[in-house]
């Protein structure tokens, strides 16, 4: 199982600063907010992207892909019914996608929560048709650099637009392409689903793509009340080899003490 930490939770910290402390508390990933390096990643030049990667790969770490894709953008929407923002999104999934395979990654969670909600007025079917005509748009491209999309499915505290793991399914199945895959998130499946993780993570162990490690109290495992041992022994059992991402989203207790009280919690368990 191949740990990543999500590097949002050091803004702030230049590049090379971040590389050196993921690196030394024992992660191998570095999974990327685009809104940490520029306003839009195509602000970030072709040489820059070299240079960050060259940064990470020298401590040992891979950029293995971005998250938060639409975060602090405007004029970008999954399910709007403006045909205009719909292509002008799947053309930035595009310039996302090349970044990311710049960087070293090959995956991109889908989550951006208000730029997929629903309009009023709009139906369930008409939003998945839309979310589904952008995906078709950008897949075949992303598929070119060996980049695939990850769908996370969220609370319906945070969207009204797919919030299960079977929504997302559906999504995925009604585009057909095959870099679409299923992302799980042990947050979002605690708020969410009837099921427990365990039963989540078996039922689902054919679609799943990448996978987020955090609590309901928006702290990463061992800091909450959320037993982690059933989830990565499900993860073993299920023959799930990808990359196990923390993502959080209280940062008080400092960056330092959340990436290292994570990591140690999840290979304690993993021993």
């Amino acid at each position: 199982m191949k740990l990543a930490i999500c590097q949002e939770l050091f803004e702030g910290w230049d590049w090379e600063r971040q590389c050196r402390f993921a690196a030394e508390v024992g992660y191998t990933g570095l999974e990327v907010a685009p809104f940490t390096l520029a306003p839009r990643i195509g602000d970030v030049s072709a040489e820059r992207r070299a240079e960050l990667r060259t940064i990470a790969e020298d401590h040992g770490l891979q950029v293995i892909g971005l998250h938060w894709l639409l975060a602090k953008t405007e004029g970008l929407h999954l399910t709007t019914a403006d045909a205009d923002v719909r292509r002008a999104t799947a053309d930035y999934l595009v310039e996302l996608g090349h970044a990311c395979a710049d960087l070293g990654g090959d995956l991109m969670v889908f989550g951006s929560p208000f730029q997929r909600n629903l309009e009023e007025g709009m139906t369930r079917e008409q939003a998945y048709a839309n979310a589904a005509e952008v995906f078709l748009a950008c897949l075949p491209a992303l598929a070119d650099r060996g980049v695939r999309i990850c769908m996370e499915p969220l609370t319906s505290k945070e969207t009204d637009f797919c919030n299960t793991c079977a929504d997302a399914v559906e999504l995925i199945d009604r585009v057909g392409l095959p870099n679409l895959v299923l992302h799980q998130d042990v947050k979002a499946m605690l708020g969410a689903e009837s099921k427990s993780i365990p039963e989540l993570i078996h039922e689902y162990k054919d679609r799943v793509g990448h996978f987020h490690v955090n609590d309901s109290n928006l702290l990463g495992p061992g800091m909450g009340e959320t037993d982690y041992r059933p989830i990565l022994d499900a993860l073993v059992e299920s023959g799930y080899d990808g990359w196990v991402s923390v993502e959080v989203f209280d940062y008080s207790p400092g960056a330092e003490k959340i990436a290292r009280e994570s990591l140690s919690h999840m290979r304690t368990l993993m021993n």
